[in-house]
């Protein structure tokens, strides 16, 4: 394992567990693709179906195309679209897709969080999880 690949777990652990979340994604944003850097409490047939994310797909694709956090109360129940079947197989409920941006505005990743029980989300419950993913150290 590489030192980004290291502080980005490392980070990611320190994320969950300052959140009270029970699993989380860091995705790299590659020219428009997000390519996964770090996964912790997510099953191996997850991270393979979630390895590559396209523009648009998925909560992760979704926050990339938009913008915006992308979040659901529940992950096994939702019937938006934007949770995919891999993503119903994590042992969690509520989740959000947060987009990371750089000093100059492109999204340069995208952090998951994943949580045990229901819950909703408020737009400063969003922006407090937006704020602390925007700490997530440089991944390249």
């Amino acid at each position: 394992m590489n030192e980004n690949m290291r502080k980005t777990d490392e980070w990611l652990q320190s994320f969950i567990d300052t959140e009270g979340a029970v699993a989380g994604t860091v995705h790299v944003n590659e020219n428009g693709t997000l390519k996964l850097a770090s996964a912790i409490n997510i099953p191996e047939t997850v991270r393979q179906i979630v390895a590559v994310v396209p523009n648009g797909k998925g909560m992760a694709g979704l926050a990339l195309e938009r913008g915006e956090p992308i979040h659901t109360c529940n992950l096994k129940e939702d019937a938006s679209g934007a949770v995919k079947p891999g993503a119903k197989a994590v042992d969690a409920q509520a989740a959000v897709a947060i987009p990371v941006r750089d000093a100059n505005g492109f999204i340069r990743a995208v952090v998951g969080i994943a949580f045990r029980g229901e819950r909703s989300w408020s737009a400063e419950d969003l922006a407090r999880l937006s704020a602390s993913a925007s700490a997530l150290p440089a991944t390249s």
